[in-house]
């Protein structure tokens, strides 16, 4: 039987039940473990940035009545920061992984002065969007995602390693996306949202797509450069149509299966925001250091744009304890240093 809107925020979990929080307990460890080692005062998740960039978010004009719901209720432009970057952890203490290997590439948006109740209260004015270029995410639920993590550590039994076939396919399939320029691509929540009573899921495209370069270039960091030459060198804005898509049923547009794409056939794309980027120059180190003080989060967010199912519950808490581990990293360098071979450089 088909549910509605309403069905869903009833039978979909918004709290985690025993097992989710022990899975999302076991990530963090794990995480937090990597983090220690290969960078303490770096992100472990989208660690490589590629850009922050100065920007406006456009509320379209003229949205019928049912668009015009939290963030979207009257059209005005906001202030932003977006960030690029490649999904990757850092390889080892001070090495990065070079663009020309494969990776999920990101953007996550930060939109300032915006007024209301929020799900988190560490910030009080934004509203955050993440976002990657592949439309679907790697695994079907939390506990999956658990376990691809370990496969490399041999303890996987093969019969588990067979299940998740289908998330090594997508990893894949992820791999292969060539990118050339990151400001000319379409990126996906991959995840879904509330928008006021009802579900979407969110998208931003270039309206100045690229078509995939057939080879790569071999600098290890050209995605940067290709946004300096871009918007610096070049003097070229960088703008964005940002959509939602609604849900239909769990059939076409399932929740909790994070690994079947919404077809715009089902659900199309609404244009309910325009993103652009000025020309600028941003590849300069206070810049940098801004980047890396910034914590991007989807409950960074409205009470009307409150993430939904247990990928992003895990997100939560997730991106939470990294940021706030990566961030008493820096205050305590900053307070003691500690010698050389203790930071293990």
């Amino acid at each position: 039987m088909m549910k509605t809107h309403h069905q869903i925020f009833m039978t979909n979990p918004t709290s985690s039940t025993t097992e989710q929080e022990a899975i999302i307990d076991e990530i963090i460890a794990n995480s937090l473990q990597a983090q220690q080692k290969t960078g303490p005062d770096l992100r472990q998740i989208h660690s490589k940035s590629h850009g922050l960039l100065a920007g406006e978010f456009i509320i379209e004009p003229n949205l019928p009545e049912d668009l015009r719901v939290g963030l979207f209720k009257t059209p005005q432009t906001y202030p932003a920061w977006i960030r690029f970057s490649s999904g990757g952890s850092p390889k080892k203490r001070g090495e990065l992984t070079s663009d020309s290997q494969p990776d999920v590439r990101g953007i996550a948006i930060k939109v300032m002065n915006v007024d209301g109740q929020k799900v988190l209260d560490d910030e009080e004015k934004t509203q955050d969007f993440i976002l990657n270029n592949y439309p679907i995410f790697l695994a079907k639920d939390v506990r999956d995602y658990a376990d691809i993590s370990r496969a490399g550590s041999g303890q996987l039994s093969p019969e588990r390693l067979q299940e998740l076939g289908y998330a090594f396919a997508i990893l894949q399939k992820i791999g292969s996306n060539k990118v050339g320029n990151p400001l000319l691509i379409q990126y996906w929540s991959m995840a879904p949202f509330k928008f006021g009573n009802r579900i979407v899921k969110l998208s931003v495209k270039s309206q100045q797509p690229e078509q995939p370069p057939e080879t790569l270039p071999e600098s290890e960091n050209y995605f940067r450069e290709a946004i300096v030459k871009y918007l610096t060198e070049e003097g070229k804005e960088a703008s964005f149509d940002f959509f939602i898509q609604f849900y239909v049923d769990d059939e076409k547009t399932p929740i909790e299966d994070h690994v079947i794409e919404w077809q715009e056939a089902d659900s199309p794309f609404i244009k309910v925001a325009t993103v652009r980027i000025f020309s600028q120059k941003f590849d300069f180190e206070e810049r940098k250091r801004l980047d890396e003080g910034l914590l991007f989060s989807p409950w960074h967010t409205l009470l009307d744009h409150e993430p939904v199912g247990s990928v992003n519950l895990s997100r939560k808490r997730l991106y939470s304890e990294l940021a706030k581990y990566r961030r008493e990293q820096i205050a305590q360098r900053l307070r003691e240093p500690q010698p050389y071979v203790a930071v293990e450089d």
